[in-house]
């Protein structure tokens, strides 16, 4: 979208008042990208993408972070994260923020410390099913291995 939203629409749009967002921009947390203000009587003109982070920024205001931590976390999603901020993850437990990074957790507030491992499930039943259908194979006849492969069938 090439258009362009002054503060009073951008507000109302995101769902929060004109104060927060002409404080957020006064105090660097956001800034217009399309039209900064430039000194009295000059306006702001905020991007697509600015409602987006400006939305961003009121879900995680939203669900209890503090202000100066949601400043953190804009601070290390614009410095780690390549795409579109909104196409993050973000996993939210009391005050901590953490972003899904692929196959990683990272705890933002703590500038990456924390780092968690993603455990993927989806090919442990394959594997089982394999290392089963392996291991019966030399111990037992063709009858008795498919009679191992329809109980692991009925079993799962």
């Amino acid at each position: 979208m090439g258009q362009g939203f002054s503060g009073k629409k951008a507000a109302e749009i995101v769902g929060i008042t004109y104060r927060q967002i002409d404080y957020w921009a006064r105090t660097d947390l956001i800034r217009p990208s399309s039209c900064d203000a430039a000194g009295s009587g000059s306006r702001r003109v905020y991007s697509y993408r600015d409602l987006l982070e400006l939305r961003v920024i009121k879900t995680l205001l939203d669900a209890g972070i503090k202000l100066e931590s949601v400043r953190e976390v804009f601070k290390y999603l614009r410095n780690h994260v390549e795409s579109e901020i909104t196409a993050a993850h973000i996993v939210i437990s009391g005050q901590s923020v953490v972003l899904c990074q692929g196959d990683q957790l990272v705890d933002v507030l703590r500038n990456g410390q924390g780092v968690l491992n993603v455990l993927p499930l989806a090919g442990v039943k394959d594997q089982v099913d394999s290392q089963i259908v392996a291991l019966s194979r030399p111990q037992a006849t063709g009858k008795q291995s498919t009679t191992v492969a329809q109980s692991v069938a009925v079993a799962l």
